[in-house]
């Protein structure tokens, strides 16, 4: 599998295609652009505007240059897909998540439909999980209950 490696030039004046020339002959390639304006007091943000949300179980980082794992959400992220791999029903998922006394990204409780709508996230997060030493060790218990 491909790793790659991005960064982010901050342009504190005008646009040069000097630094795209040095960029691109040292093998980068351009996958984006940002733009920004400050907005005239008579106008409102464009409807939908960053409006993206943070995947579950990551977070911003402090320098505000990247996502970071969430510690917190990804422990229970861990504890979600280590009871579906039991094949633990979704109401229990979500009852041990609430007596462990994780919540939602929003503090509430979390209920079927919350931990449900979570699968396509488990199932993005899930080859991270698994490679983890302490996803082995968990694997190495639910091996000697088969």
């Amino acid at each position: 599998m491909a790793h790659f490696e991005r960064i982010r030039d901050v342009i504190s004046g005008p646009f040069s295609p000097e630094i795209m020339r040095q960029r691109t002959a040292t093998g980068w390639q351009l996958v984006s652009i940002e733009w920004r304006r400050e907005l005239p007091e008579d106008e409102a943000p464009t409807e939908g505007a960053f409006n993206e949300e943070i995947p579950y179980g990551l977070r911003i980082s402090d320098d505000c240059q990247r996502l970071e794992v969430d510690p917190r959400e990804n422990q229970a992220l861990t504890l979600m897909m280590e009871l579906m791999v039991q094949d633990f029903p979704i109401s229990s998922v979500a009852s041990d998540l609430n007596e462990k006394g994780f919540r939602t990204r929003t503090g509430k409780r979390w209920s079927p439909v919350t931990v449900f709508n979570m699968l396509p996230r488990l199932i993005e997060v899930g080859p991270r999980l698994f490679s983890t030493d302490d996803w082995e060790a968990r694997r190495q218990k639910f091996a000697r209950f088969v």
